[in-house]
């Protein structure tokens, strides 16, 4: 039986009142629902984890965040340590999504820092890795892949069994486009053949690359899929309840 993982990444969105409002949505969306076997993250954006870290009190909820520093402390105007996130309640942080590595030049040197980071600090890091339309359509897919996810070579077996992965083809966030069900399944595979034969591992891979309430239960169903790291649908209740019920029914199946 599958086990899922469904991830809200609110990426600069809501305010504080906002966030509490959508959290209630949820809370009361899932409210005698079976989800055992799906656990359900968000990530808010900085300014509202302590608030969203309250309001989902009393819930399965789980709290995460969008990036972080790899210094415990110091002089770093307007980075966030992994103590920081601890004390607002974090139990998995997002890293090297390609938001971060686009705008921000995030790349493989910081993300072995940043990753040491967590989990020096038992936070649960989700590493992002994906290419561009340019770089699939290139056939440079599995040569991109490979470079980003290689970085994980630098840890041992017991520190990547508290792994988890994000494929997001960068030509799918935020354009409604989506990879189809055949290449999310070739791309899982790979990873999962990749993780397999270096550490004899089986860790959580999720799909994010534009998933909503109507493509959810298809690309849930695709060998490898472990889940989503869901952006725009996340920050509206009815789409990311449907996305959960999707992940509840196949698995109750």
């Amino acid at each position: 039986m599958k086990k899922y993982l469904i991830a809200g990444n609110w990426k600069m969105n809501l305010l504080q009142a906002e966030t509490a409002n959508l959290i209630s949505q949820i809370k009361e969306g899932i409210q005698n629902k079976k989800i055992d076997d799906v656990d359900i993250l968000i990530c808010p954006p900085f300014t509202n984890l302590s608030i969203a870290n309250k309001a989902i009190e009393n819930s399965p909820i789980i709290l995460g965040a969008q990036n972080m520093h790899f210094m415990p402390k110091g002089a770093f105007t307007g980075e966030i340590s992994p103590e920081m996130l601890l004390d607002s309640g974090c139990r998995y942080v997002i890293l090297g999504h390609s938001e971060r590595r686009q705008y921000f030049k995030e790349d493989n040197e910081l993300l072995i820092k940043k990753l040491q980071a967590a989990f020096d600090n038992n936070l649960i890091p989700i590493l992002c890795i994906g290419e561009t339309l340019e770089e699939r359509q290139n056939n440079k897919t599995f040569e991109v892949l490979y470079n980003q996810i290689t970085i994980i070579h630098n840890f041992s077996r017991e520190q990547l069994t508290k792994l988890v992965i994000a494929y997001e083809p960068v030509w799918a966030i935020g354009t409604g486009l989506t990879a189809s069900t055949e290449q999310i399944k070739e791309v899982h595979q790979w990873i999962a053949d990749h993780i397999y034969a270096h550490f004899a591992l089986q860790i959580p891979i999720l799909y994010g690359g534009s998933m909503n309430d109507k493509n959810a239960k298809e690309i849930l169903s695709t060998e490898n899929v472990n889940g989503g790291l869901i952006g725009g649908a996340s920050l509206k209740s009815e789409q990311f309840l449907k996305i959960i019920d999707a992940a509840i029914e196949i698995v109750g199946n």
